[in-house]
């Protein structure tokens, strides 16, 4: 009920936000309204994004390693924990493709680019050559790009958020717990407690600064560019949904029926009160257990259930790297930026990576974009821009979440089931 809530309370902070916004564009050379967007709308929106991206590198950080370590562990060496890795790490790359694919197709930020105030891209513009002159990586050669990946002094990368410098030491980390083992029982704990810490901070922040930083945002991102600011936003979020869709039926459709031998009509049909359940949770660890009733109805073993379903519900998030893959070239096309090939494969790349440290809980997702757009030199305070409807798409993104978890418990256990019934045919 209190994610619900607090679903409403975004929307309406939406809502007013655009209203507010448009209404004080119409008198935007107003002293009045200069001040109230400047010390009002500007101010309460700027320290919403502050603490999320105070949380960025810890629970990058974290759950890297807590993901490496839930990888790691001895139980999933087997032949069914690299076939559940292998099809959400494929399901996921082709997720963030399609939404790249799209919203390079549709061009959805394209046109008019005042979504982002000139004062805002020029502020950022400043950090970004500041960064740029002490060696950025889209201006490094290509072997001093790999060299950079491993910090000299870990602490300084965290410093400077240099992410894939975080995730490089992250993974050293969770290897050096799962090999000392026992030993390693405390400091696994305390990651594993730090991160329960980091979420409560982030549910905590999204129920009580959500709606006003929302609010802050939309206006201050209206008023300067005005009502007709919505079309854009618009075709963010119909190419969103497009690419949930097409992820959602064609490919765990397509893998159900051909991986799975089963049909996927019965497969939605059977998951529908999970999905129902993640839809209005926007979180894939509060349906846990509604989506393990439902694949166990439909047949899955119930140890293949247990294992696979709360795995992908910690590393399976092809919903959250659509949305990243549409909101980068997004943001990108908005702020007139070009990026390279090299840099959407970046983009790719750290997405699904990012994706096996992103907990199953609402506003997670929002931390991940920081770090995706950063690796790419965007502007992450454009994240403020997509806020409000985001918080209506990530209901969606965890719907298609854990049926992607569901489709593989599915197509893991009947081929586990037909293994073992041709091991009894030949005894």
């Amino acid at each position: 009920m209190k994610t619900k809530n607090l679903s409403i309370k975004i929307v309406i902070a939406l809502v007013l936000g655009i209203a507010v916004g448009s209404v004080c564009n119409l008198f935007v050379q107003s002293a009045f309204v200069d001040i109230i967007d400047k010390y009002l709308f500007n101010v309460i929106g700027q320290i919403f994004l502050n603490l999320i991206f105070m949380l960025v590198v810890p629970v990058v950080f974290v759950s890297i390693v807590l993901g490496v370590v839930g990888v790691g562990d001895p139980k999933l060496l087997g032949g069914i924990g690299l076939k559940t890795i292998s099809f959400f790490l494929t399901t996921t790359a082709l997720a963030i493709i399609i939404g790249i694919a799209l919203a390079l197709i549709f061009k959805p930020g394209e046109g008019k680019s005042d979504l982002l105030k000139s004062e805002d891209v020029s502020s950022y513009q400043q950090t970004l050559n500041k960064d740029n002159s002490q060696g950025s990586a889209a201006k490094q050669t290509f072997d001093q790009t790999l060299i950079n990946l491993f910090p000299k002094n870990p602490i300084q990368a965290m410093t400077d958020g240099n992410m894939l410098q975080i995730i490089t030491f992250a993974i050293f980390i969770g290897i050096g717990i799962i090999m000392v083992g026992s030993k390693a029982q405390i400091v696994h704990r305390l990651f594993e407690q730090t991160n329960e810490i980091l979420m409560y901070i982030i549910t905590m922040i999204m129920r009580v600064f959500a709606p006003i930083g929302t609010f802050g945002l939309v206006a201050h991102a209206f008023t300067g560019a005005g009502f007709g600011a919505i079309q854009q936003l618009g075709m963010y979020f119909f190419i969103v949904l497009l690419a949930l869709f097409i992820h959602f039926f064609v490919v765990y459709g397509s893998a159900v029926k051909l991986l799975g031998n089963y049909s996927p009509l019965k497969f939605f049909k059977g998951f529908l009160p999970a999905i129902t359940i993640g839809f209005s949770a926007s979180s894939s660890n509060a349906a846990l257990p509604v989506s393990m009733n439902c694949t166990k109805k439909m047949g899955v073993r119930p140890e293949i259930a247990s294992f696979v379903q709360p795995l992908g519900a910690t590393i399976n998030m092809d919903g959250t790297a659509i949305m990243q893959g549409v909101a980068t070239i997004f943001i990108a096309q908005i702020s007139g930026a070009q990026l390279s090939i090299g840099q959407l494969a970046t983009v790719v790349i750290i997405a699904v990576v990012a994706s096996v440290g992103t907990a199953g809980v609402p506003g997670v997702g929002l931390i991940m974009l920081a770090m995706v757009l950063n690796a790419v030199d965007l502007n992450p305070a454009a994240i403020g821009i997509i806020l409000g409807i985001d918080r209506l798409l990530d209901m969606t993104r965890t719907s298609v979440n854990i049926t992607g978890d569901a489709a593989c418990a599915l197509i893991i256990s009947r081929k586990e089931d037909k293994k073992l019934a041709s091991q009894s045919e030949s005894i």
